[in-house]
């Protein structure tokens, strides 16, 4: 199941190029809380799109020549969040390609203008018990991201969840739940929603 989220500003003006060149390759974005299937997703999509997969984190790791635990240990959060405001900007620059974003890349408002402005993005979300499901099965996880808050791992989820929802919302397109779904049923939806926007399939 999916849904169609509302218009925003980026369909309304002169700011969106793909409407008014139905031909110019976009970005597809997706989005979500960790532990959502992001990167596994995009994995899936590379095929049937033709497209290189960028994780954004990889690219922040890769830029900093640390892991995003040591960044967070070194410099905090706010030093993560302008790395990743760095590395999206850089991104959007390059070929079109399937972007998996960090799940608190949508927090800044200059970012979800970015994603609006270059892309199609996908919200990929499921329940806070899914998805601590999902993180305590997955030890990379626990490695390479720190816990943001001083809660047990339930309740960080879903607070985080309830903070970032509305941010979600204004980011994405689309919101697809995964929940009882595999990697392949919600590759195969994002494929079918964007045989719908123009400068996603070649």
């Amino acid at each position: 199941m999916f849904d169609r989220l509302k218009a925003r500003a980026r369909l309304r003006g002169p700011a969106n190029a793909a409407l008014q060149n139905p031909t110019m390759q976009r970005h597809l974005y997706l989005t979500g809380y960790r532990g959502t299937g992001k990167t596994s997703v995009a994995m899936a999509l590379a095929d049937g799109l033709g497209r290189p997969v960028i994780d954004l984190d990889q690219v922040i790791e890769g830029n900093a020549g640390q892991s995003i635990r040591d960044i967070f240990d070194s410099g905090g959060e706010s030093m993560f969040r302008q790395l990743e405001s760095e590395a999206l900007s850089a991104v959007v620059e390059g070929p079109a390609a399937i972007v998996s974003l960090g799940g608190g890349a949508i927090l800044s408002e200059a970012n979800r203008a970015v994603i609006r402005r270059s892309g199609v993005c996908f919200w990929l979300d499921a329940d806070a018990e899914t998805i601590a499901d999902r993180i305590g099965n997955d030890d990379s996880t626990a490695e390479r991201r720190p816990a943001l808050t001083s809660l047990g791992n339930l309740e960080e989820i879903r607070l985080l969840l309830g903070q970032r929802r509305n941010d979600y919302e204004q980011a994405a397109d689309y919101r697809i739940d995964t929940g009882g779904k595999s990697i392949e049923q919600v590759a195969r939806e994002i494929l079918d929603l964007s045989q719908n926007e123009a400068g996603l399939i070649e």
